[in-house]
C-alpha cells in the first residue's frame, strides 16, 4: 500500500472512528436509497419537476428552521448519546412511507409528510454528526477524517442509488424503504461499541439565555468561519441541487428512467469518492484549496451542461462530483480547525445550514428551471455560483487561513 494511500485512510487507524465509518457507511446508504426512492415515487406520482424540487426542499427545510437549535443541542448534550437518539428516531419516517406504499395507499401529501419528519430530525442529527469527527479522532487527523467521511457519504452515494434503481426495476419501491429502516441499527450498534474513555470529548457549553445569538456573534467576529460560510452559502443555495437535477436530467434531457438516473449518480459519487481521497491526503485545507475547489466545480459545471448524451453526461458528472466534495471538505475542515470546542456545534449547525438547509430556497428554483427551461439550465446556475465563490475565496480569505494549503 503506498504512503499516500495510507494517508488517505489514516483516521481509520482510530478503533472509534473506524465502528463510527462503517456504521455510518451502512445506514447513509439506506438514507440515500430512501431519497432516490421517494423522489422517484413523487415523480412517477405526479410527473412534475416542481413536485420533485418541493419534496427535496421539505427533507431540508427544518434544517434551516431549527438547525441552529440542534447545534446548541450538540453543545450540551453527550454526543454519542444524542445520535442514538436521533438514529431511532430516523428510522419511522421510512416505516411510515413503507406502510403507506406496501397498502396501496401513499400519495404525494404522504411521501411530503414523511420527508419534512425525517428533515426535523436531521436538523440534530447533522450538525452533531459534523461536530463529533473530531471528537472521535482529534485536531491532527481532523482533515483526513473529514476527507473520509465525505468517502463514506459519497460512496453510499454510489451504492445506495445503484441499489435503489435496481429495486426500483425489478421490485418497486416498497423494499427501498424496508431495507432503510433496517440499516439504522448499524449505526446504533457502532455507537454503542465505542470506547468512551477514548473520545475527546470538549467542555459542556454553558446554560444561558441568547447562546444561539452567542454563536452567531462569534462567528461574525472572526472572519475564519464568517467567510467559508457564507461562499458554502452561495454554493450550498444554487449549486448542491443534485437530488433535484439529476432526476430530471434522466427524464426530460435523456428521456431515460431508473437505470439513467442511478448511472447519473454513480458517475457523480465516484468522482466524490476520488475527490475525497485525494483531498484526505493532503491532510491540509487552507483558502487556496476552497478558491481552487470553487473554480473546478463551476468549470466542470459548465462542461456538464453542455454535455449532449448520457454517455459524455456521466463523465462531466464524474470531475463535478470531484470538485463539489472538495469544496464542502475543505470549508468543513477550515472551520473544524477555527472553531472554539465549546461553540462547534453551533457553528457546524451553521455549516450544515448553508449546507443542506438551503436547500428549500435552491431546489425548487432548480426544480422550477429544469421544468420551465431544460434542466441544463440548473447546470448553469451551479456554475455561475461556483465561478462567483472561486472568486470571493481569492479577495477575501488570503489573510484568514487556518493552515497553509
Amino acid at each position: 500500500m503506498s504512503a499516500a494511500v495510507r494517508r488517505s485512510f489514516g483516521s481509520l487507524s482510530v478503533p472509534n472512528y473506524r465502528r463510527y465509518f462503517i456504521g455510518q457507511l451502512v445506514s447513509l446508504s439506506g438514507n440515500w436509497m430512501q431519497m432516490v426512492a421517494a423522489v422517484w415515487l413523487v415523480l412517477s406520482l405526479t410527473g412534475s419537476g416542481v413536485a420533485v424540487g418541493f419534496v427535496t426542499a421539505l427533507q431540508f427545510l427544518p434544517m434551516l428552521l431549527f438547525g441552529a437549535w440542534g447545534g446548541l443541542l450538540a453543545d450540551r448534550i453527550d454526543k454519542r448519546r444524542l445520535l442514538i437518539a436521533t438514529q431511532v428516531l430516523m428510522a419511522l419516517p421510512a416505516i411510515a412511507l413503507l406502510a403507506v406504499a406496501a397498502a396501496g395507499v401513499v400519495t404525494p401529501a404522504m411521501v411530503y409528510v414523511a420527508a419534512f419528519a425525517r428533515g426535523a430530525v436531521l436538523a440534530i442529527d447533522n450538525p452533531t454528526r459534523q461536530s463529533f469527527v473530531i471528537e472521535l479522532v482529534g485536531a491532527e487527523r481532523v482533515v483526513n477524517a473529514v476527507s473520509l467521511n465525505s468517502v463514506l457519504v459519497q460512496t453510499a452515494r454510489v451504492l445506495g442509488p445503484a441499489l435503489a434503481g435496481i429495486m426500483i426495476a425489478t421490485v418497486g419501491v416498497v423494499p427501498c424503504f424496508a431495507l432503510n429502516a433496517l440499516t439504522f441499527v448499524a449505526m446504533v450498534v457502532a455507537l454503542l461499541a465505542m470506547d468512551p474513555a477514548q473520545l475527546q470529548t470538549p467542555p459542556v457549553a454553558k446554560r444561558e439565555r441568547g447562546a444561539i445569538r452567542a454563536g452567531l456573534r462569534y462567528v461574525r467576529a472572526t472572519p475564519e468561519l464568517a467567510v467559508p460560510l457564507a461562499l458554502m452559502a452561495l454554493v450550498g443555495t444554487f449549486g448542491f441541487n443534485f437530488q433535484v437535477v439529476l432526476p430530471l436530467l434522466a427524464t426530460f434531457s435523456f428521456e431515460g428512467g431508473a437505470g439513467a438516473y442511478a448511472a447519473l449518480v454513480t458517475a457523480m459519487g465516484v468522482g466524490s469518492v476520488a475527490g475525497a481521497l485525494v483531498t484526505g491526503a493532503r491532510g491540509r485545507t487552507g483558502p487556496r484549496l476552497i478558491a481552487a475547489a470553487a473554480l473546478a466545480f463551476g468549470g466542470t459545471a459548465l462542461f456538464a451542461a453542455a454535455m449532449p448524451t448520457l454517455a459524455f453526461e456521466v463523465l462531466a458528472l464524474v470531475g463535478l462530483g470531484a470538485a463539489a466534495v472538495t469544496f464542502a471538505a475543505a470549508v468543513n475542515s477550515t472551520l473544524q480547525l477555527a472553531v472554539s470546542p465549546e461553540m462547534r456545534g453551533r457553528v457546524m449547525a451553521l455549516y450544515s445550514v448553508v449546507f443542506i438547509g438551503t436547500t428549500p430556497i435552491g431546489g425548487p428554483l432548480a426544480g422550477w428551471l429544469a421544468e420551465t427551461y431544460d434542466p441544463r439550465v440548473a447546470l448553469l446556475l451551479a456554475a455561475a455560483a461556483g465561478l462567483i465563490a472561486a472568486f470571493g475565496a481569492r479577495a477575501s480569505l488570503r489573510r484568514t487561513a487556518v493552515a497553509p494549503a
